[in-house]
């Protein structure tokens, strides 16, 4: 799976491989963030390789694990901060993809840089489905 393009700063995709790391370095990546926690799945390399295969590549490493149904609000600023703090562009990933822009896209309607209303078609724009990030929202009670 190749990294989607969401701006400038962020690139989403699924699991990549630890040889990934090095390609994903000379494309320009400087941060992954793996959204993966450890043992979902027997395919997944796990953090402690994940960050030893990019830290060999020359980029740096967080860790910000969570579900769909486990998405909290330090989850989202922990993701956010990570973004901010990268001096380069960042590839954010989990098993598909969907839960590291869901990340992003709470973090952007919270933030009021993104609507509620927008958040199915920016999804669909990328290829995602962002359902879970909608019910996120109005679970949370931020509707704007």
């Amino acid at each position: 799976m190749q990294p989607v393009k969401i701006n400038d700063k962020l690139f989403v995709m699924g699991q990549p491989s630890l040889a990934d790391f090095d390609v994903l370095a000379g494309q320009g990546i400087a941060t992954i963030i793996n959204d993966r926690p450890d043992g979902e799945d027997a395919a997944q390399p796990g953090t402690a390789a994940e960050q030893s295969a990019a830290l060999a590549a020359g980029l740096a490493y967080a860790h910000v694990p969570v579900t769909l149904g486990s998405i909290s609000m330090d989850d989202v600023r922990a993701f956010q901060d990570v973004l901010s703090k990268s001096e380069g562009p960042v590839l954010a990933h989990c098993k598909s993809g969907v839960r590291a822009l869901s990340l992003h896209v709470i973090g952007e309607v919270l933030d009021g840089r993104l609507r509620h209303d927008d958040v199915r078609d920016f999804g669909a724009v990328h290829g995602f489905d962002l359902s879970g990030a909608e019910a996120w929202l109005k679970a949370n009670r931020n509707g704007s």
